[in-house]
């Protein structure tokens, strides 16, 4: 969205008006100058007056509301000039309706119909122009005058390509020279948009580059998969171009408009992520819209983004808990600012605290809650495993229970990867979460529903912004193991497919998110050594430090026990899975919490072989 000044948008609101209301006016009297060849009887003056203001009656209501005072004159585009004409369509038919009606009760007697017409074509033709004529002076006249700037090519001759090349033009404070297009269609190709060609497709890029003198390179696919944006870049830089920016993906564009202002340079997730979504937002707006919301752990990578997400779908009131003071004021007050319209609760509370969770459901009764509150970090948790136990498993206990209490509508549980075949103390804790969530379903009215996905792209403390700090410390970057694979998904795009499958779920399921194809490590160190400028192993070293307790080589998403069942969304799969007893469980977790009273890693750890299948600790 652009953000406009309220006072330049009223004072721009009051000039279109007055103008339109001018030549409204304007256009019926020149329409009956034309219609009496410029001598107009005296007997029809009183006549000018009257269809000057039904005419104004009929048409500004309609531009009002087909939005025609509430948009950005030097981006005027033609879905502008459309409402334009439907509403003056309208508004001149509905006249002429009205008239005739007059006409029949001798109000209007002798009156010639065909001034209605003309005035008509005057209207359209005058506001029209008026609109346009920003635009047209931005292409045509300064166009000539700006000579110098960054010579640039725009990858990609869609609508988010026609926007950018759009923006660059009218933006006064603009440094770049636009020369053309690179677009793979090749019915495209030669077609102009706004005096720009479209020179050729992806293969032509080094030669264009070349040809033109290229300094720069905005990539505008904000559809487009990670390897068609990989290809562009990697052509981009054989020809020995530094600077490539990218138009942010289509899920982070929600509404559509893009802005020379929201392009950045291209990172690593670019790369990787940028996976098409495909959402019911419909099943996700009867979710969300108009009901109490709240996110456990919002001021968390994961927490936070959700947060983003979820205030698009306009909750009623939306509690965000966390106990990070800073960064549960950092994203209130970024929701705050964005959706002002919002009844946005900051509540700072640790879900191990099960008094003041109990307190916040009584108080508030949130019908719809996301737990993504949760101890992520594997070798942290590996020697601190009472902690996690703690937070993991009895935090999620508090905040499900005060759920169920409540009676909460649906419960959606943030799991990972890593309770698959689990490994670690983070994927065992994150396991037992889910049979809680499973156990719970069985016998309340609140459903349950947890979400399974692998690594988020430059989430806290994750491998990305830890790489990019020791690329800029000149290296070496430090990777575990040559062969270590993960799977890697853009925060954006994981908790839109959260919503989506907490929209779906009907209480019990395991959700499996489609995480593509896993990522080796070291690959992705090497990508973001290029990205920054440099090589691999010659500018930056890769050291490997091998495996750190807790690791796998390889994430798994299901154990072997387990199947799939396909969704109506390709990127949602429903893992199979028995079902648990609910007596058994919670005699179970009454033993763990005994265990971690006088925490000893050993018990803990034979517990969690006894308790859960499939868990095999790591050797240290």
């Amino acid at each position: 969205m652009r953000l406009i000044p309220k006072k330049t948008t009223k004072t721009r609101i009051l000039f279109f008006l007055l103008a339109d209301v001018f030549f409204i006016a304007f256009s019926v009297g020149v329409a009956f100058l034309i219609k009496f060849d410029g001598n107009v009887p005296q007997q029809y003056f009183y006549t000018i007056i009257k269809i000057v203001f039904l005419s104004v009656v009929f048409v500004i209501p309609l531009f009002y509301f087909q939005k025609l005072y509430f948009f950005s004159w030097s981006y005027v585009s033609t879905n502008e000039l459309i409402s334009l004409f439907k509403a003056t369509t309208v508004s001149f038919l509905s006249l002429a309706i009205f008239i005739g009606a007059l006409e029949y009760f001798s109000l209007f007697s002798d009156f010639p119909i065909s001034i209605i017409f003309i005035s008509y074509i005057l209207v359209i033709l005058l506001t029209g122009g008026l609109r346009l004529s920003k635009r047209v002076y931005f292409e045509v006249f300064r166009k000539t005058e700006e000579k110098e700037g960054v010579k640039l090519l725009i990858v990609g001759a869609g609508d988010a390509g026609e926007q950018i090349l759009r923006s660059i033009l009218s933006s006064k404070g603009n440094f770049y020279l636009p020369m053309g297009f690179i677009d793979d269609n090749p019915r495209k190709k030669g077609t102009i948009i706004h005096g720009l060609k479209i020179l050729g497709d992806f293969n032509d890029i080094p030669k264009i580059i070349k040809e033109y003198a290229i300094e720069s390179l905005i990539i505008a696919l904000p559809s487009a998969g990670a390897d068609a944006i990989k290809r562009a870049v990697e052509l981009g830089r054989k020809a020995g171009l530094q600077k490539i920016k990218i138009v942010p993906s289509i899920s982070e564009i929600m509404d559509g408009n893009v802005s020379v202002r929201d392009i950045h340079e291209i990172q690593v997730e670019d790369l990787l992520g940028r996976k098409q979504i495909i959402l019911d937002t419909a099943k996700i707006e009867n979710l969300i819209l108009k009901k109490s919301v709240l996110i456990t752990g919002a001021a968390g990578s994961i927490g936070s983004e959700l947060s983003r997400q979820v205030a698009k779908f306009k909750p009623s009131s939306f509690l965000l808990l966390d106990q990070d003071e800073t960064g549960l004021f950092n994203i209130s007050e970024e929701l705050k600012d964005k959706f002002p319209f919002l009844n946005i609760k900051s509540i700072i509370a640790d879900t191990r605290d099960e008094e003041k969770i109990n307190k916040i459901f009584n108080e508030f009764s949130p019908k719809i809650v996301f737990h993504a509150a949760a101890y992520k970090h594997v070798p942290l948790m590996e020697e601190n495993p009472d902690e996690a136990i703690k937070n993991n498993v009895f935090g999620t206990k508090n905040v499900a229970s005060a759920a169920v209490s409540n009676d909460t509508e649906k419960f959606i549980f943030i799991s990972t990867d890593k309770a698959v075949n689990p490994s670690s103390v983070m994927g065992v804790t994150k396991r037992i979460g889910e049979m809680l969530c499973q156990s719970l379903n069985q016998k309340n009215r609140t459903k349950f529903i947890s979400v399974r996905f692998g690594n988020v792209l430059n989430s806290r403390g994750s491998v990305i912004p830890i790489f990019r700090e020791q690329i800029k410390k000149g290296g070496p970057v430090e990777v575990t193991h040559p062969e270590m694979k993960r799977y890697f998904m853009l925060i954006s795009e994981a908790c839109l497919l959260v919503m989506q499958a907490g929209a779906m779920g009907e209480g019990g399921e395991v959700f499996v998110l489609d995480m593509g194809e896993p990522i080796k490590i070291v690959d992705l160190a090497k990508e973001m050594i290029k990205l920054s400028g440099l090589q691999p192993d010659k500018d930056v070293p890769i050291i490997f430090t091998g495996k750190r307790p807790g690791e796998k080589m390889f994430e798994e998403i299901l154990t072997a026990e387990e199947g799939t069942v396909a969704t109506q969304n390709k990127k949602i799969f429903m893992a199979k899975l028995s079902n648990i007893n609910p007596s058994s469980l919670e005699e179970k977790l009454e033993q763990l919490k005994k265990i971690i009273e006088a925490p000893e890693k050993e018990k803990i750890t034979d517990f969690f072989i006894n308790f859960v299948p499939h868990y095999k600790p790591s050797a240290e």
